[in-house]
C-alpha cells in the first residue's frame, strides 16, 4: 500500500464511523445541547474536560462558546478546566493527577452549570471523579465517550446525556467528537438565536 493509499484508507474509515454514528447519536447530541442551552438560560456555565486530544476537544469547545462559532453573537460562559497550567501542576502535586479536574469542578461549579466530560474510554478517572463531583454540587453531565462507555457510563443520571461514538479506535472517536461538538454549538446557537446563519 503506498502512502497515499494509507491516506486515502483513513479519510474512507473517518467517513464510514460518520455515517454509522450519525442517525445513532443524533437524538443523544440534540438532548446535549437543549440541557446545555437550558444551563445558559438559567445563567450558569459550562465546564469542559479531558485529557490529551480531549482536553484540546475541551479547549476547542470553550472557544467556540467564548468567541463564537459560525454567527455573531456575545460570549457564552464555558471554562476548560484543562488549561490552567498552575492549578493543574498545583493539585496534581498536593493530592493526585485523579483530582486534577474534580477539585476545580468543586471550587467552581453551581447548580445551573453543566459539565461536558470527555473520555474516548470513559475510564479516564480524572474525568469520571469529575462527574462525581459535578453531581455533589448538582450539575447536569453531557459525557462523549466511545467503545463501550466505560465506568463513566455507569457514573452517569437520568438528567445526563451520554454520547458513545461507535467505534473502538480512539482517532476515529476523537474525530467524531469534534463533529458532535461542532453539532453543539451550532444547535446552542440555533436555539439561542432562532434560524439563519
Amino acid at each position: 500500500m503506498t502512502a497515499e493509499d494509507r491516506v486515502r484508507s483513513q479519510f474512507e474509515a473517518s467517513i464510514s464511523v460518520k455515517r454509522e454514528a450519525a442517525g445513532p447519536l443524533a437524538p443523544a447530541v440534540a438532548r446535549a445541547a437543549a440541557l446545555m442551552t437550558d444551563c445558559l438560560l438559567r445563567n450558569g456555565k459550562i465546564l469542559s474536560c479531558g485529557n490529551g486530544g480531549s482536553a484540546g476537544d475541551a479547549q476547542h469547545f470553550s472557544s467556540e462558546m467564548l468567541n463564537r462559532f459560525e454567527r455573531e453573537r456575545p460570549g457564552l460562559p464555558a471554562v476548560a478546566l484543562t488549561t490552567d497550567t498552575s492549578t493543574l501542576t498545583s493539585i496534581a502535586n498536593d493530592y493526585s493527577y485523579a483530582e486534577v479536574f474534580a477539585k476545580q469542578v468543586r471550587a467552581l461549579g453551581q447548580p445551573a452549570d453543566a459539565l461536558l466530560a470527555i473520555s474516548t474510554s470513559g475510564d479516564s478517572e480524572n474525568v469520571n471523579l469529575a462527574v462525581t463531583a459535578a453531581h455533589e454540587r448538582d450539575m447536569r453531565v453531557v459525557a462523549l465517550t466511545g467503545r463501550q462507555g466505560g465506568e463513566l457510563a455507569g457514573l452517569l443520571s437520568d438528567g445526563d446525556v451520554e454520547i458513545r461514538v461507535p467505534a473502538d479506535s480512539t482517532a476515529r472517536i476523537q474525530e467524531v467528537h469534534l463533529l458532535v461538538i461542532h453539532c453543539l454549538c451550532d444547535l446552542i446557537d440555533h436555539h439561542l438565536l432562532g434560524p439563519g446563519g
